[in-house]
């Protein structure tokens, strides 16, 4: 008899099992990253140009490679830029950089998430070279 008993427990918690069925994901995100007219590589010759036209980097002990992280905003304009490594007078350079970065008369195509304009992190990286030395004053 117990057999019988543990034999219709099993068959039944088994059919019971068979009969649930699974939900479909029908909501499938599509998602397409920020754009500069151009690519990257146009916006990194842009940006560079206003650099050099409106900054003096003989003020700051750049050289060599720098990391430039930023979001591109539903608009297509760039906010919160954050410039790594650091350097000497960092806050100053952050601020120049920012002055450049308004200079730059393109805007980006914002990203977009689900058919909508989405907040974006972009990281472009910049190679300087300069003939100035930081000599440790």
């Amino acid at each position: 008899m117990k057999k019988y008993f543990l034999f219709l427990f099993l068959f039944f918690s088994f059919m019971g099992y068979s009969q649930e069925f699974k939900t479909k994901n029908d909501h499938a995100e599509t998602y397409q990253n920020a754009e500069f007219p151009g690519g990257d590589e146009a916006f990194t010759k842009e940006f560079l140009q206003m650099i050099y036209s409106y900054i003096d980097l003989k003020k700051y002990a750049v050289n060599g490679k720098f990391v430039f992280v930023f979001d591109v905003n539903t608009a297509g304009r760039v906010e919160n830029l954050d410039v790594l490594p650091k350097v000497k007078n960092s806050e100053m350079f952050i601020d120049d950089m920012r002055f450049a970065i308004k200079k730059v008369k393109k805007k980006w195509t914002p990203a977009m998430k689900d058919g909508r304009p989405a907040v974006s992190k972009k990281i472009i990286k910049i190679d300087f070279t300069s003939d100035h030395f930081d000599h440790g004053d």
